[in-house]
């Protein structure tokens, strides 16, 4: 597993990176590496070391509010501060604050992109709604594909999700974006959509997203769909919903393969800590900590812990 657990050396605000969906995006981690409600079968961070719904200050919010407000001063100005990571961002302890803190700070909107696992609690949700922009997901449309789909920690049921959506549709359907992950041979046939289009139809929510798994998932028999099937699942939904996968151009792949390779190199030289490898490639931490999975999966690199540090290096 990829952690780093010195504040002092942590990097917790990146970019801003160019989205599909939010244009250019200044993303703020406030959850260590996979501390999340869900183990995703199609996370692109691998599998949940992690499985729980405690929620805690993991982060030190003065630091964040001051690499935040670095950034802003650094420029290119971004279209959204965005709450995410590596984790589930709701399980931040003081989230409504950091909110209310950012908006004091600067007119950029904020937006939160959520399992939306915990909005049934609610000192989480009064948090969330203080956002500009909120962007849940929703794989299923019963108990049974939940679980197999997102492999959610006890507490978080599937009635409790369904009752955290329903209570944004009741107070802020306006500001809220679906995301509905698709995955070949589990959710994808006409029955499990229908069922979910029937949920998102109650909702009515401003957008409902397609996604599938065009990045590595956590578990290998994970297949995306084709973009021509997201185009039929679709119309499944009124209106239509919109397709948000961002399938790779063989330049991507390329792309990939570099900076794995750049990654290999620097770790040639020197054992080095992931803020090592992001601070000398100049990248993104979550890109980083996928390649080091890889590697280390792969058995290309080893691990050894160093007091609180883990360090990578080529075996």
């Amino acid at each position: 597993m990829v952690s780093e657990t010195t504040p002092e050396n942590v990097k917790y605000v990146f970019g801003p990176v160019p989205s599909r969906r939010l244009g250019r995006s200044l993303g703020v981690d406030l959850i260590p590496f996979k501390y999340c409600s869900f183990n995703c079968v199609y996370c692109q961070l691998g599998r949940t070391p992690m499985h729980a719904i405690d929620r805690r200050e993991y982060v030190p919010m003065e630091t964040v509010l001051s690499q935040i407000q670095e950034a802003l001063n650094r420029g290119p100005r971004p279209d959204y501060i965005t709450l995410a990571g590596s984790g589930e961002p709701t399980l931040y302890l003081r989230m409504g604050e950091l909110i209310d803190r950012i908006h004091a700070m600067t007119d950029v909107p904020v937006d939160i992109i959520t399992n939306g696992s915990t909005l049934w609690m609610d000192e989480v949700f009064e948090a969330v709604v203080k956002a500009d922009l909120i962007l849940p997901s929703l794989d299923a449309g019963d108990a049974e594909i939940y679980a197999k789909i997102n492999r959610p920690a006890s507490e978080a049921t599937f009635d409790r999700l369904i009752d955290g959506l329903d209570h944004l549709a009741r107070v802020c359907p306006q500001k809220v974006w679906l995301e509905v992950f698709i995955v070949n041979g589990v959710n994808d046939d006409p029955e499990n959509v229908q069922k979910i289009a029937a949920l998102t139809d109650r909702f009515k929510f401003t957008r409902v997203q397609l996604n599938t798994a065009v990045r590595p998932p956590a578990e290998r028999e994970v297949e995306p769909v084709s973009r021509e099937t997201l185009e039929r699942l679709a119309n499944f939904f009124t209106p239509p919903a919109e397709i948000i996968a961002e399938f790779p151009h063989p330049t991507d792949v390329g792309e990939f393969h570099a900076q794995t390779e750049a990654v290999l190199d620097m770790l040639r030289r020197r054992p080095c800590t992931v803020n090592d490898i992001v601070n000398g490639l100049g990248a993104v931490r979550n890109e980083i900590i996928k390649i080091v999975e890889i590697l280390l999966q792969e058995n290309k690199i080893l691990s050894e812990k160093r007091g609180d540090q883990d360090y990578y290096y080529v075996r």
